[in-house]
């Protein structure tokens, strides 16, 4: 009776409210309109069992008819609403490019970058099974080869004029072109496996950084689109200033080097970790990776690594890829590791800005060193395994594990902070070290009477050949290949330091000669410079990079089990099939012609298959 009583205040309890607040909904989530009406007949007879007035009784039904309304179109409504923000953005887009484009400028480009993805996303769902359809036919081997070697002969064609054009004014420029192909030529000569050379894959990724290098150096759209893009995320780097002045004091932001450069790492690296949890940077990076691909050939998690890196830091782009690397390729290790070195993660690129680097030529040297590392990895050491990646898909990119934006922010601000303090850490003992040094080839060299030796002088004198293969002038050579040599033996930051004051000293003016000494570099030796210093290739990132790969690789499959790996079928030769099976013949003895196993092989009735198995792909003494 007393349980009876209590459900029955509880029905009135929660009746009375639905009067009293006709703004909250009745707790009747999921219900079918059968089930709606049923609900109603039940709260009249309870209405009767409790002895409500009826005008109370006639109020509840208004708010259910009104609420299973709404359930009923729930879809309808969310399309007027979303057409209607259409339209309002549609009416604030125009107003604004009408009233002033160049002000506009950048929401304009935004809202073309949105309605391409649209697009394609449209395009795709609509009519992507009947574009596979039309070009079934262009899989046809004997017509892809055509192809291919009508496409070559246009690009070589092609290639050959603009340089017989380009090059009739500017003899200079085929000093570059030489150059390079001098890299090239050496690079082969080192290559691990001179015959297994992809050459698709060098060419391709060469030609793509021609490409864009013609395209942002040489045209007017492409170097004022990047000019454009430069001068953006220098506007938006600025705001950096609020935060640290707020922090530090206006005296310090601008007078002191730490507390204008390193707070911009934080604040860098708090907006990619945002865009890293909405995915973004995720997005764009599979789109680079499959261009890639296709081009190039390549696998899809080398890709994938490879196009990381010029968003995030050379240890931080094989997380992306941490699930797949204990089954990655020898090949496809060098090129992840290759990549690293070749360009430079978002959070430097905005302290290498906020020295006064140029930030379009930071950022085309950072996308075009993808394509290019790609190449030349792949140039040097070939693959010559069974790659498991050669499609993209099963090849996923994980979202951040952080529960809401703010999460993912304040974590991207704690962890950039390690960053700030490591390249402060690392200016302040690589330059007093340089210094050291200096001093002490200093006073090594007055003992001989050799004055104003250093380590700058030196790598001026060793460098000068391949920077002058580079392109730059002759008198300019000593300067940038004192450069080249600090980034390659300290690292990137003292030498674009460097490299700030040389264009300071020309843009303030000062003679180009004092003394004797030349004070700063031409602008195309700028550009270069640029372009050269654009990495982490040097010899401290070897170690941090070998460092971060040992952490994150797992050992799976073959170096796990040798013994599990030999009882599956293999078809083809990997490098766990030479491991392990180079591990079976060792454990193996010939008596007679019968043979006998010792370790992990011993008493395993597979271990004479798995022998055969391995005899088929490898010569050995017990294979007899």
């Amino acid at each position: 009776m007393e349980e009876t009583n209590g459900r029955e205040a509880t029905a009135l309890s929660t009746v009375r409210t639905g009067i009293e607040n006709p703004g909250l909904e009745p707790m009747e989530e999921g219900l079918s309109p059968e089930e709606t009406s049923k609900t109603e007949e039940q709260g009249r007879n309870l209405g009767d069992v409790l002895g409500l007035p009826t005008h109370q009784r006639r109020s509840l039904q208004p708010f259910t008819k009104a609420r299973r309304f709404c359930k009923t179109h729930a879809s309808l409504f969310k399309k007027i609403l979303l057409y209607l923000l259409c339209l309002a953005y549609a009416a604030y887009f125009l107003a604004a490019c009408i009233l002033n484009f160049q002000r506009a400028l950048a929401l304009f480009v935004l809202t073309c970058l949105v309605l391409l993805v649209l697009v394609h996303r449209f395009l795709k769902l609509f009519f992507g099974k009947k574009l596979i359809r039309c070009l079934k036919p262009l899989e046809n081997s004997c017509l892809k080869r055509w192809m291919k070697w009508v496409f070559a002969g246009v690009c070589l064609v092609g290639l050959i004029l603009w340089l017989a054009l380009d090059t009739a004014q500017r003899p200079e420029q085929l000093m570059s072109l030489a150059g390079m192909f001098l890299i090239i030529l050496i690079l082969f000569a080192c290559s691990k496996n001179h015959s297994a050379v992809s050459w698709r894959t060098v060419l391709w990724g060469l030609g793509l950084q021609f490409v864009l290098g013609v395209f942002v150096i040489r045209t007017d759209p492409g170097f004022n689109a990047f000019q454009w893009l430069g001068n953006q995320i220098q506007i938006f780097l600025n705001y950096t200033v609020a935060g640290s002045s707020f922090v530090f004091g206006d005296v310090l932001v601008k007078d002191v080097f730490a507390f204008q450069t390193l707070p911009i790492i934080i604040f860098f690296g708090c907006v990619m970790a945002i865009l890293y949890y909405l995915g973004l940077v995720q997005w764009v990076v599979q789109k680079i990776a499959w261009f890639l691909q296709i081009t190039m050939g390549t696998t899809a998690t080398e890709t994938l690594a490879v196009a990381g890196n010029i968003f995030v830091g050379m240890t931080e782009a094989p997380l992306l890829i941490r699930p797949y690397l204990g089954d990655m390729t020898l090949s496809e290790v060098h090129a992840v590791m290759t990549g690293g070195f070749a360009t430079i993660s978002g959070t430097v690129l905005g302290a290498f800005i906020s020295f006064g680097i140029e930030a379009s030529s930071l950022i085309s040297a950072s996308v075009m060193a993808a394509p290019s590392a790609l190449a030349l990895s792949k140039l040097v050491y070939p693959e010559v395994e069974e790659s498991k990646f050669k499609k993209k898909e099963g090849v996923k990119l994980s979202r951040g594990k952080e529960k809401n934006i703010l999460e993912a922010a304040s974590n991207g601000a704690t962890d950039a902070i390690s960053l700030a303090v490591n390249v402060a850490a690392n200016l302040i003992a690589f330059l007093a070290v340089l210094a050291f040094i200096n001093a002490t080839l200093s006073w090594l060299g007055e003992l001989v009477d050799i004055q104003g030796l250093s380590f700058q002088v030196i790598c001026s004198y060793i460098l000068r050949p391949m920077v002058f293969m580079m392109g730059v002038e002759w008198a300019d050579c000593p300067m940038v290949a004192e450069m080249v040599g600090i980034k390659f033996f300290t690292n990137e930051f003292v030498a674009y330091q460097q490299l700030s004051q040389y264009k300071n000293k020309r843009l303030s003016g000062v003679e180009e000669w004092i003394g004797g000494k030349k004070q700063w570099i031409s602008v195309r030796a700028e550009i270069i410079t640029t372009f050269s210093l654009c990495g982490f290739a040097n010899l401290s990132s070897i170690g941090i990079t070998l460092g971060g790969l040992r952490i994150l690789y797992v050992p799976r499959g073959a170096e796990t089990d040798c013994v599990s790996f030999l009882n599956t079928s293999f078809t083809n030769r990997t490098y766990e099939t030479y491991v392990c099976c180079r591990q079976l013949f060792q454990s193996t003895s010939l008596n007679g012609t019968n043979a006998s196993f010792s370790g992990p092989w011993e008493n395993k009735e597979f271990s004479a298959i798995a022998l055969s198995n391995c005899c088929d792909f490898y010569a050995n003494t017990v294979c007899a």
